[in-house]
């Protein structure tokens, strides 16, 4: 008789004892999943480029312009071409890239060496080279393209590849060179784009949420009055020449017959020659080792200059979100057996017509191989066997 009322007793102690040991497996279970999410995290993390930014961007555009043309501008070509290369060995690629260029300098009946843009007089790098995609060509360099590709005012007939997509996420690098003067950029001896107009394009950026934070650099006569009008917040500028004075070009090379570069692009390209994907050198050690009258507005910007990353601007991001909740997929499995010849419009039934075709198929595979062909050939061929044997029974 003890025994029988100690018997519920050790049962209910067992049941308790599983339940625990149910609860206590599916905490650990949960504290792994957790703590695996936790360390893959810090691994990308660690390991993304740009890791050590403070930055909140998830991508990166680049937006660079050559207002000049005529083939005595040639240092302005050679400019913006050192900064495209710039960005994309940094990491922006092509389709994050806006580039605005006369274009008439590398296949000029002048040119020396056709189809080269150099920017040194040793000419040891060719800029133009071979994968060089221009956006805006020759006479469509404009004010008003150059304004409708900052705005996203385009019209719905301008490809992809010629907008400017980005978001309230997107970091933007925006370049231009060319001849200027007091709160003006000449655009091909034809036109003029005002600091009015500049300001008042990147506040319709902000409004409509087309940046998260905007460096803005501009290498030509007075190119701190091209900035001097922004309001709009996030950017920070710099500029070749204080107002009042001109920007200078740095080298010539007598075989090509022009000046091949300016000074302050020269030195920015040869100070971000040293600079990876990875690096974590910041914006106030260029502006303090960039040598020109060089300024820069940070009024605006909101992050410490020592603490943003030159990356930030001119690389790409490459960041890795962790998914919290578990991706489930399901799988319906439907028996062969159950499908009726009168479905796939055949005469016999599925299951058959599939040992016929795969019997034949080995056949074929086999005699294939004997002959010498490749096994990837002759699954080609199976394949086409099997299509005309349906086909072949559909039309019978």
């Amino acid at each position: 008789m003890r025994f029988l009322f100690y018997l519920p007793l050790s049962l209910i102690f067992s049941l308790f004892s599983l339940l625990a040991l149910t609860a206590c497996a599916a905490d650990l279970e949960a504290f792994q999943r957790a703590s695996a999410r936790a360390r893959i995290g810090q691994f990308f993390d660690r390991n993304a480029v740009g890791a050590s930014s403070e930055s909140k961007h998830t991508n990166n555009w680049a937006v660079l312009v050559c207002s000049s043309r005529y083939w005595f501008n040639y240092r302005h070509m050679s400019n913006t071409l050192g900064m495209y290369r710039t960005v994309k060995r940094l990491g922006i690629p092509d389709s994050n890239i806006i580039l605005m260029l006369a274009d008439d300098a590398a296949c000029n009946p002048r040119n020396r060496f056709p189809g080269c843009v150099y920017a040194d007089a040793g000419r040891h790098l060719d800029l133009y080279g071979e994968n060089i995609e221009v956006d805006y060509r020759g006479y469509e360099v404009t004010v008003e393209n150059l304004l409708r590709v900052l705005t996203g005012r385009v019209e719905p007939s301008v490809p992809r590849s010629k907008r400017l997509l980005s978001d309230d996420r997107s970091n933007i690098f925006v370049y231009m060179t060319g001849h200027g003067g007091n709160e003006f950029l000449k655009f091909q001896d034809n036109e003029e784009m005002s600091t009015f107009d500049v300001a008042d394009a990147f506040e319709q950026m902000w409004q409509k949420k087309r940046y998260n934070e905007m460096f803005f650099m501009v290498d030509t006569c007075q190119a701190k009055s091209m900035y001097s009008k922004l309001y709009s917040p996030n950017i920070l500028a710099t500029g070749s020449s204080q107002v009042g004075e001109n920007s200078y070009s740095y080298e010539n090379d007598m075989d090509v017959g022009v000046a091949v570069i300016d000074g302050f692009t020269h030195f920015t390209l040869e100070f971000m020659e040293n600079i990876n994907k990875t690096s974590a050198t910041n914006m106030q050690e260029f502006a303090n080792k960039i040598r020109s009258h060089a300024d820069v507005r940070s009024d605006l910007f909101h992050r410490p200059l020592d603490r943003t990353l030159i990356t930030d601007f001119f690389g790409g991001v490459a960041h890795a979100e962790v998914i919290e909740s578990p991706i489930t997929t399901s799988v319906t499995t439907v028996s062969v057996e159950s499908i009726a010849p009168e479905e796939l419009g055949l005469r016999e039934p599925v299951a058959d017509l599939l040992i016929n075709v795969s019997a034949a198929a080995d056949d074929v595979e086999d005699h294939y191989a004997h002959f010498g062909g490749k096994q990837q050939d002759g699954w080609a061929i199976v394949a086409g066997l099997v299509g005309y044997v349906v086909m072949r029974e559909r039309r019978q």
